[in-house]
């Protein structure tokens, strides 16, 4: 029997800030409630090492509203997403982490700002409460993604927003082994805005996105969103052998005309190394993809589902 559908879903994937579950619950609720009583809230713990899991089951036992999903192991935040996407039964559909820097009392101006004719709206954080150099890398992120992707980045935007039904469906049927929730929004289009909210500070635990997972997050944005590398290492090879072409004619034309000399056996061995190296980087290009061609033939699930709270029926789109 096919559940009813309610008005509002909240997707909120768990890694560490177990202490900031009970007040991110008690304030979501609270901010909900001002919407609609019909709302349902889904915590996917992505095996987070502290006691994420437990704090989950005992929302859960006082507040029916509130859904567990407990990962079999750290599949990632944006896996953990598309966890908690696959069994939403919501109209609308929010996205937000656990940390409370998005907060909660926001979620009402991102509905205000939805029913005016909007499929996505996603907060737009004017002031970013992050340590300087975390602000830092992302603003260079805001650089390098739309060279390399096509894909307007805007560093100060996160996942936090409110996506209809239809959106969330869109993005369901995208199941690439490398994921990226902000860029999936993106591309499957709908009527979108942004609006300026208020990012809280951390009060609770330690960002789980430490800077060589974003940098690895980075490069497999650009690779599975892009063949730009390809055609970087594609182009500089004609370039490269474009000028070697005429240096070469040059020493010929020198010699015989001129009787110059060819010499230069230093720069001999530094351009040795060098095409040396630009060949065995192309190679790494090239290879790069051909990984992602063979992480997704594997075909194997973004996420397995270890256990629900009691009053989470697993009933599939």
């Amino acid at each position: 029997m096919a559940q009813k559908k309610i008005h509002i879903s909240v997707v909120i994937p768990v890694y560490g800030c177990p202490e900031a579950l009970h007040e991110l619950h008690s304030r979501l609720s609270d901010s909900l409630l001002k919407i609609t009583g019909s709302f349902e809230i889904i915590m996917v713990n992505d095996a987070c090492p502290g006691n994420s899991w437990q704090v989950i089951k005992e929302i859960s036992l006082k507040d029916k509203r509130v859904k567990g999903l407990n990962l079999s192991k750290n599949f990632g935040q944006h896996c953990a997403i598309t966890a908690g996407l696959d069994f939403v039964r919501g109209e609308w559909v929010v996205v937000m982490d656990c940390d409370l820097q998005d907060q909660p009392e926001e979620i009402i101006r991102l509905y205000e700002k939805a029913k005016e004719g909007y499929d996505i709206v996603v907060g737009k954080r004017t002031e970013r409460k992050d340590g300087f150099i975390r602000k830092f890398f992302s603003k260079m992120l805001a650089l390098i993604y739309p060279f390399f992707t096509g894909i307007k980045y805007d560093n100060h935007i996160s996942n936090f927003g409110i996506y209809s039904h239809h959106v969330i469906a869109s993005i369901c049927k995208l199941r690439e082994q490398s994921r990226n929730f902000g860029l999936f929004a993106i591309w499957v289009g709908f009527e979108r805005i942004e609006i300026d909210i208020c990012h809280a500070a951390r009060k609770y635990g330690k960002s789980g996105y430490h800077y060589g997972k974003q940098i690895r997050l980075v490069f497999d944005s650009i690779i599975s969103y892009s063949n730009m590398l390809i055609h970087l290492s594609v182009k500089t090879g004609f370039v490269i052998a474009g000028l070697s072409f005429i240096f070469g004619i040059s020493i010929i034309v020198r010699y015989l005309l001129w009787s110059v000399p060819v010499s230069g056996w230093t720069s001999l061995i530094v351009s040795l190394y060098f095409l040396s190296g630009l060949i065995m980087s192309s190679i790494g290009v090239a290879g790069l993809y051909i990984g992602k061609i063979f992480d997704e033939v594997k075909n194997r699930p973004l996420y397995i589902i270890k256990e629900t709270t009691d009053n989470f029926i697993l009933q599939e789109k």
